[in-house]
This record gives structure tokens, sequence and C-alpha cells, in this order.
């Protein structure tokens, strides 16, 4: 099952899609939002899946689905929290900066809460006031979650995801020394991310979705050029119900709850940093992740980061080519 919002006031108005995203049914009747769905998911869920099945076979009034009208489908959330479960990128982070890394990340996962009053559509350009602040793309993998009990397992956190998705997780990255400095986290390095025109639900995407882990490509051009095709299945050393149950360790989790992977990160086949696209390797989802490599290799830093008019575009396939999660193509500044 697929499910997007329509823009509609501050929530948006719930709409079931079909599984080609081509077109869509209203789901208010059943739930308003996306928000009220999860808050009674168990009440609701057959209703929805009815829904789309008769959707499926054209037996419901539809409508044409139309990614530019459609709001992030939580337009806002009680919570978004998000990882960094490719540690890989951290490594290469902290390798540019020659700074050690803690062998606790390996096993204990970094995780922060961001904003979450506000998230753009999947087709909303992306604010920036300043280039200065060097603005940066991160596509990842996200989860929402039911009610998740505080103390939760790992298995038991898995059980509570209800959809899965695609975030671009937009970074000031030349914000975030500063703010890390003072000791207290992120906070005006991380506005507000966009998320992928529809989320699904894990049966829909089946054996993709195994052992807490999506396993597709995630695709990602800039500026209408290839420039990451990492596999999310792959160097991902926490699953999504690790990282749950780590976000539950402390505190229960509230039905509607965004869970990030962090940026994906590949190594290269030969376990060293990975390749541009253009060189044959899998290349990177985030600008920073370039430019780390770039400063490994030769001592500085080439790519630049995102520039007013700068386009971008996030994106995982089925097995025929065809949008899983419908794309996120966004223009900076615009």
């Amino acid at each position: 099952m697929k499910l997007a919002s329509l823009k509609h006031g501050r929530d948006g108005k719930l709409v079931v899609v079909s599984s080609d995203l081509a077109w869509c049914a209203d789901a208010s009747a059943i739930a308003p939002t996306l928000q009220a769905a999860l808050d009674d998911w168990d009440q609701v869920e057959s209703e929805l899946r009815n829904l789309a099945t008769d959707l499926d076979h054209e037996a419901i009034p539809m409508m044409r689905f139309h990614e530019r009208q459609a709001a992030a489908p939580l337009p806002r959330a009680y919570q978004w929290a998000d990882g960094s479960a490719y540690v890989n990128h951290v490594a290469l982070v902290r390798q540019a900066r020659n700074a050690e890394m803690p062998e606790s990340f390996w096993h204990d996962p970094l995780m922060y809460q961001g904003g979450s009053d506000g998230f753009l559509g999947a087709r909303d350009p992306i604010p920036l006031a300043d280039e200065a602040w060097g603005c940066d793309l991160e596509g990842e993998v996200v989860v929402v979650t039911g009610d998740v009990p505080q103390g939760a397992s790992r298995d038991a956190a898995l059980a509570a995801v209800r959809l899965v998705g695609l975030t671009n997780d937009v970074s000031l990255r030349n914000l975030i020394p500063g703010e890390l400095a003072k000791g207290f986290g992120f906070f005006q390095s991380k506005p507000a991310s966009a998320f992928s025109p529809v989320f699904v639900t894990p049966d829909a995407l089946g054996d993709w979705w195994r052992d807490g882990k999506l396993h597709r490509k995630l695709m990602v051009d800039l500026n209408g050029e290839p420039f990451g095709r990492a596999e999310t299945g792959e160097d991902m050393t926490f699953d999504f119900g690790t990282l749950i149950a780590h976000a539950a360790k402390t505190r229960a989790l509230g039905a509607g709850t965004i869970i990030g992977s962090g940026t994906v990160s590949n190594r290269d086949a030969d376990g060293g940093p990975g390749r541009p696209v253009a060189e044959g390797g899998v290349g990177y989802s985030c600008v920073a992740e370039i430019r780390t490599i770039e400063t490994i290799r030769t001592g500085a830093p080439v790519t630049p980061f995102l520039k007013a008019g700068d386009t971008v575009r996030i994106w995982a396939e089925d097995d025929k080519h065809h949008p899983i999660f419908g794309v996120i193509e966004q223009t900076v500044g615009g």
C-alpha cells in the first residue's frame, strides 16, 4: 500500500496511491490525515488496504496523482530523529579531518533529534538565504513507526515500522562545526527536510525490505548528472530495528515518529573510499562525502556545495526502473 498527502492546510489530505503512482483516491473518509491514520492504525489499516485494492482495480472514483501537488506524506510530525547508520560516511568525514573515530561508533548508533514542525514536499524548492552556509543534500531512507514502548527490543521495534520512504535531509555544512563546538548539537545547521511523495508499507516492498533494511539502489542526480548510486542494503551498520530501539531506550515513541538512516554510503569494491559514478563507482549521497574523499586524495576539496539554481533528484527504482516512492526533485532557492 502506498500513501501520500495532498497539499491541504497544515497536515495535508490523506490519499491512497496506485502501485504505479499514476492515480490516487481520497482516503479522508477513513482518516483525514496520515497522522490520524497512524494514531488509529489497528482500526483503519484494513480499510485503507481495501481502498488501495479497489484503486488498483479501478473500482472506485480516482484522480491523477501529481507529485507536485503532494506535500510531505507527514507535512509535520511529532518526532523526527535521524541516525547515522552508514558508519562508513562518518569514518570518511573524520578521516578527512584527521580526527580519530571512536570504536563506540561501530556499536552505539549516533542520532540527533531534528525539527519536525514543518517538512518540505518532494518538489518544493530548497530555501537558502546564504550560499556561504554550505548547503548540502543528504539522500536517506526513512521509516515511520507506530507506538513504540520504552525499552522495546530490536524485534519489537522493527515490528512497529508502518511505512518506508526517502528523504533529502538538507544540511548547512559550514554552520555545523560552530554548532558542534558548543557541545549542544545541531540546530541552525539542519533546516527543513524534504520527503518522497509517497510512503510505502513494508509488505508492499516484498523482498526489497528485509532484516530491517531497504535493499534498493538510491539514485541521486545533481544538475542532471548521476551523482550517487549507492546500495541502501549494503554497509548499513545499524538496521532500522536497532535504530528505533536505540531511540526508545529511555522514552516511548509516539505513532508517527520518523526515523532516518543517515546518509547512504558505500565503500568501494576494494574496501577503499567510494569513487564517483563517472569513474565506475557508486558515487555519493551527499556533497560532503565527495569533498572528504577529494581531501583525502589531494589535500583539499574541489566539488562546491549547492548554490542557487542547482537541482537535486533522489529516488529508488523497482525492477522495471519505475520509482517506488516517487521522486524528490528540488531546486535550490527556486
